[in-house]
């Protein structure tokens, strides 16, 4: 059996755990409530899709694909998910200064508005004082 030789329901489920794991268990309930408010299509798609599939995939660990979702998101301008991914990244053992060189290294693809953005948005959720110390 693959990683992909599953149920929808067996996908979803774990996707909300892998949520619950990245967010805490209150905050994922509360972001799975409001995507369930927006449209319970959307809300499935992330849980049992996103969730549920990719990030439950073997290949990279959660701290590299936080990264990496990060720099996406950064670079498409996304900030809503993008501020989703900082505190994903943080608790999966990403380290502020880890994010700053990811969003570091996209500044000359992505643009330096867009890096200057991102930092931004890092520095509200993880003020760059609150790191050092």
């Amino acid at each position: 059996m693959t990683e992909n030789d599953t149920t929808l329901e067996q996908r979803r489920e774990r996707g909300r755990q892998l949520v619950a794991e990245m967010l805490g268990e209150d905050s994922a309930e509360e972001t799975i409530a409001h995507w369930d408010a927006i449209s319970p299509e959307f809300s499935g798609y992330v849980t049992e899709f996103l969730a549920g599939e990719i990030w439950s995939r073997s290949g990279l660990d959660r701290r590299t694909k936080s990264l990496v979702s990060i720099a996406a998101l950064a670079s498409l301008g996304r900030t809503r998910a993008l501020e989703l991914n900082l505190r994903f990244a943080l608790k999966n053992g990403a380290t502020r200064q880890d994010i700053v060189e990811t969003l570091l290294q996209i500044a000359p693809y992505s643009g330096f508005p867009v890096t200057w953005d991102a930092l931004a948005r890092l520095d509200e959720i993880e003020p760059r004082s609150a790191a050092a110390s």
